[in-house]
């Protein structure tokens, strides 16, 4: 089946009005947030639906294994399918999963509403070059960049708030109040939502094929997804062995205090729309180095503080502020780059942008856990800084094999 756009495009506004655009990154931030609340939780679920201590590995992990086949297999039907309808149609999977979730009384039951979770997740994946195709050439950086803080801040305030609502009442009253917040929020898309219907008339498999076509000839996506598969490395690697760190002896931080420090974590959001304005005026290479600077010195000053001290927790948040920030401004000034290429390609190129970097966050969560069994923090915070710096020296060669 192909199909064709019989709405034209122009239909959509051209500009974004200040209410659309916080609904676009308020949607983005809730529904991202789906991704991490079982991160702090897997203890509790864990002993409560029996997972033996190999499996309970797999709370997270099927959550971003399903994330990870949408950002390759769904993300890619915003270029073909009317958005507004696929956009209520993942939140809607999104609440069912995560009823489903609180429901659960076996492992197997639990594992299936995750992979659920993390596939209907990707609807966020779906609102971001939505919000960018309404957006016009001159302010499209500042767009994506304000819609990432909420996406953003999401990501950083799941976690703490997994664990006050947990620890208040249970896991499952976290999983049915998020279900909630993805009804209420598809009722509100579904009044405030403009019809994108896209000019593409591929069908669905020819659809994927050229993903990989796209892959192989786009320079600028291959460097951007790239140098963001190394920060978010970097990101992924701090956010797996901090809490580890905290929890030692060294600190002896209670599960309130790690998800306090995560706090902190969510000002990095505040660099999106800074990133985005700086990549609208031509200064993508700037804030790009600048970005992997900050990466790269915030694993250095985190190298002091390991000694459980005041001054080694003040250093540590100084380090997880710089990072996100660097982080962030480098996955705005990314997006901000392969949106600027084919509008009708965006939704495939974003899919597969944020599949490679996703990739490199997995591999940052893994080297991180065996860095931090095998050789402690001064051994983890090496490897951290290694994440920026091998982005850095490829960024380095950009000058000469041409700009990305």
């Amino acid at each position: 089946m192909s199909i064709s756009a019989t709405t034209p495009e122009k239909a959509i506004p051209r500009t974004l009005s200040p209410w659309l655009t916080f609904l676009f990154a308020a949607a983005c931030g809730l529904v991202a947030a789906n991704l991490y609340y079982g991160q702090p939780l897997a203890g509790p679920i864990s002993a409560d639906l029996g997972f033996t201590p190999a499996a309970t590995g797999l709370i997270v992990t099927l959550t971003q294994i399903g994330y990870g086949l949408g950002l390759l297999l769904i993300v890619p039907l915003g270029d073909l399918t009317e958005n507004r309808r696929l956009v209520l149609l993942l939140i809607s999977v999104s609440a069912a999963a995560l009823i489903g979730a609180a429901l659960s009384t076996t492992p197997a039951m639990f594992l299936t509403a995750s992979l659920s979770i993390g596939l209907a997740s990707v609807a966020v994946q779906v609102l971001v070059p939505f919000a960018a195709n309404m957006a016009p050439d001159a302010t499209r950086g500042q767009v994506v960049g304000n819609v990432m803080s909420g996406l953003l801040a999401g990501i950083m305030l799941a976690r703490p708030f997994a664990s006050f609502v947990a620890q208040a009442s249970s896991w499952h009253v976290v999983y049915y109040l998020t279900a909630g917040l993805m009804i209420a929020l598809a009722i509100v898309l579904r009044a405030n939502l403009p019809v994108r219907l896209p000019k593409t008339k591929l069908r669905y498999g020819e659809l994927l094929a050229s993903m990989a076509h796209l892959a192989m000839t786009s320079r600028v996506l291959q460097r951007r997804a790239l140098y963001q598969a190394g920060m978010f490395g970097a990101f992924s690697l701090f956010w797996t062995t901090t809490p580890l760190l905290l929890a030692s002896p060294a600190f002896d931080l209670t599960q309130n205090g790690i998800a306090l420090f995560a706090l902190a974590g969510a000002a990095g959001a505040v660099a999106s729309p800074i990133a985005g304005r700086l990549a609208d005026r031509g200064m993508t290479r700037i804030a790009t180095t600048i970005a992997m600077l900050l990466g790269m010195v915030s694993f250095v000053i985190s190298h002091f503080s390991g000694d459980g001290s005041l001054t080694a927790l003040i250093l540590l948040t100084v380090a997880a502020i710089m990072l996100d920030f660097g982080v962030t401004t480098n996955l705005v000034c990314g997006q901000r780059a392969i949106y600027g290429l084919n509008p009708e390609h965006r939704s495939r190129l974003n899919g597969l942008f944020m599949a490679t970097f996703f990739a490199g966050g997995a591999l940052g969560s893994a080297l991180g856990g065996w860095a931090y069994a095998t050789g402690g923090w001064t051994m983890t915070a090496w490897i951290g800084f290694a994440f920026p710096a091998l982005a850095f020296l490829l960024f380095l060669t950009e000058g000469r094999r041409g700009k990305a």
